[in-house]
């Protein structure tokens, strides 16, 4: 959530922040926050897909230094849109903001973009480092207040929406929050982390608020995620606001002081709905009043325990049990092993597919994944197998459909897709999704690999973290459209077998003897990365090539969690994917085809490169 212009107003006038020096305390982390604010680092390169290890190293030193500083973190993320999909307008809104970001991108502009799997990164990231986490059903805010005041502690996070929030224990913006800066302190106390803490009574004292319960009511008339301030044109249109501040084009902050300070004259919010409503005609005013106070619950603390979950792992959400979510789909998505993509297309039949830098005069680099997303819409929506010999008008209605919100061109559209018709297995009476892990896994395995259509026996000899990786790149080397060029699927191999490198070099295992040849070899890759690249062009064609691959692979991760993981999940904080490395292996690979022996003097690397390249070929 966000209320519009309320950050911008706040941090104009540092009067509500009071300095605090944080250490020894639980801290509740919204981690949707978190991750776009550690994604969006200075010398990221948002053009080329995401550099998900450096991401992930950048996740551990900053939990690396809240353990130093004695801070117990408590991660919530946000889960799907919610039954209601009251922020669905909002949401296009975004979505058509990242659109204009890709297209700006793409075109050598500046801009930034969250790459596709930054939240896969982070989740798996926190699981490694063992930092406690839970994605909630929909939105997370109500809940991260709830846990916070349940323990009095701060909240770390860049949403405007938590200085409004009544919160015991503080809101610390994530932009004054100093972790790579901390300081030791004088005396047993140890080191801290330098922050400014909000204070809500400095903010209503200065606006002669007597009461911090008119905030919510201030937040959802200035406009937030799910209410627009159109919907109080009457009001704005007619209400004196005080010091001159008329509706219209004073600007956002002098409409947002004048309301604040016209709050101030009542005791508490239903008298000042009440005042609001006399602006409006006889009978709009109970569409009002409801349309306000539905609003401003949003700013009540929800009932989910989270405290429940971080001490035995129980997830209750009264919501999720209205919309009749499977218990196990529920402790899952709690658990970070489903993605809110999966909550969505299972409660609403609608999905947006985030876009990336990629050609826009072609079709969406989403299109290459559709037959997976069709198996997972059948997995969810329960197609009948029965309805594959059936006429084509009767499998047009019979087979569910599902809304996807996707890039046509420049422009965000949205597209029906129809779910695809499962095999016998999934669609026996005796397993519904709520049984789905009660399906033998060797079926579950088959199904898998048959979406991706790769036999087992082409996988055996890939290790077996490697392995989704490989049946992917089969899929996006079969889908794609233009097809994928040779050059392109050698730069992509010897990317993944470069993150293989590293990872037994910087994280070995301790019942392997490293050998020397592995050590050599990575030491002269280092050599390699820090030359200069003589042409560093950006090239559009293998950019939208290469988000084909990511869309395959995080559409393979999702239908993999979705059947209980028959292959090993893929690591991709061990640089399963780097962009800036598979766009540069790409254009010297085109001029210098030597870099192709690039890990020659490892043996073990070198045949493995060989043997997924001639899998892969075969």
């Amino acid at each position: 959530m966000g209320v519009q212009g309320l950050t911008g107003f706040v941090e104009e006038r540092g009067v509500f922040f009071t300095e605090l020096r944080v250490r020894d305390t639980k801290l509740v982390i919204d981690g949707s926050s978190l991750y776009h604010r550690l994604c969006f680092a200075p010398d990221a390169d948002f053009r080329r897909g995401g550099d998900y290890g450096a991401f992930a190293a950048a996740v551990r030193d900053f939990f690396g230094v809240l353990r130093a500083c004695g801070v117990a973190p408590f991660v919530v993320l946000d889960g799907g849109r919610g039954a209601e999909d009251r922020k669905l307008p909002t949401l296009r809104g975004r979505a058509a903001e990242q659109l204009r970001a890709a297209h700006g991108l793409s075109r050598g502009a500046g801009g930034c973009l969250v790459p596709l799997l930054t939240r896969e990164a982070f989740v798996q990231a926190l699981g490694r480092l063992g930092v406690p986490f839970v994605q909630c059903f929909a939105e997370a805010d109500r809940e991260i207040a709830g846990l916070a005041n349940r323990w009095g502690c701060p909240v770390l996070s860049l949403d405007s929406d938590f200085f409004v929030f009544d919160l015991a224990g503080g809101y610390l913006p994530l932009s004054h929050f100093q972790w790579q800066s901390v300081r030791a302190a004088a005396g047993p106390q140890g080191c801290y982390v330098p922050a400014r803490c909000f204070s809500a009574e400095r903010f209503c004292g200065h606006f002669g608020h007597r009461s911090k319960a008119l905030l919510p009511l201030f937040a959802v008339m200035n406009g937030n995620d799910y209410i627009g301030l159109e919907a109080l044109e009457a009001f704005f249109s007619q209400v004196r606001l005080p010091r001159g501040c008329a509706a219209g084009r004073g600007g956002k902050h002098l409409r947002l002081q004048g309301l604040l300070k016209w709050l101030a004259q009542f005791a508490e919010p239903a008298e000042a709905v009440d005042n609001v409503l006399k602006y409006f005609k006889k009978h709009q005013r109970e569409e009002v009043r409801e349309l306000l106070c539905t609003s401003m619950e949003d700013y009540a603390p929800s009932e989910v325990n989270l405290e429940d979950f971080f001490q035995n792992g129980s997830y209750e959400c009264e919501a999720a049990r209205k919309a009749d979510v499977p218990q196990w789909v529920l402790d899952a998505l709690a658990k970070g092993k489903l993605a809110p993509f999966v909550i969505n297309a299972l409660i609403l039949r609608s999905t947006f597919l985030r876009v990336q830098v990629e050609n826009m005069q072609r079709p969406s680099a989403h299109s290459t994944a559709l037959p997976i997303r069709q198996v997972i819409y059948g997995l969810l929506l329960r197609v009948s197998h029965s309805t594959e010999n059936a006429s084509p008008s009767k499998q047009t209605n019979e087979l569910p459909i599902v809304c996807e919100f996707d890039r046509c061109q420049k422009t965000l559209k949205k597209t029906f897709v129809q779910a695809a018709s499962l095999p016998p297995d999934f669609c026996d009476d005796r397993f519904p999704l709520d049984k789905l892990m009660e399906v033998p896994v060797s079926c579950r395995q088959m199904l898998l690999l048959e979406t991706l259509e790769v036999k087992m026996s082409f996988l055996e000899p890939i290790p077996s973290h490697l392995q989704l990786p490989f049946a992917v790149t089969c899929c996006w080397i079969r889908c794609s459209e233009p097809k994928v060029k040779l050059n392109q699927l050698k730069a992509l191999l010897l990317m993944i077998v470069s993150g293989e490198l590293q990872r037994i070099t910087d994280d070995p295992d301790p019942t392997v003897q490293p050998a020397e040849d592995d050590n050599v070899a990575y030491n002269e890759f280092l050599k390699w990365k820090e030359k200069k690249l003589e042409n560093n062009d950006f090239d559009l064609d293998a950019a939208h090539s290469f988000c084909q691959w990511q869309c395959c692979l995080q559409m393979g991760l999702y239908l993999n969690q979705l059947l209980g993981t028959p292959l090993s999940e893929p690591d991709l904080s061990s640089r399963l994917y780097t962009g800036t490395l598979v766009h540069r292996l790409y254009q010297e690979l085109k001029s210098a085809p030597s870099v192709e022996n690039l890990f020659i003097l490892s043996p073990k690397m070198a045949q493995l490169y060989l043997v997924l390249l001639n899998t892969v070929q075969s």
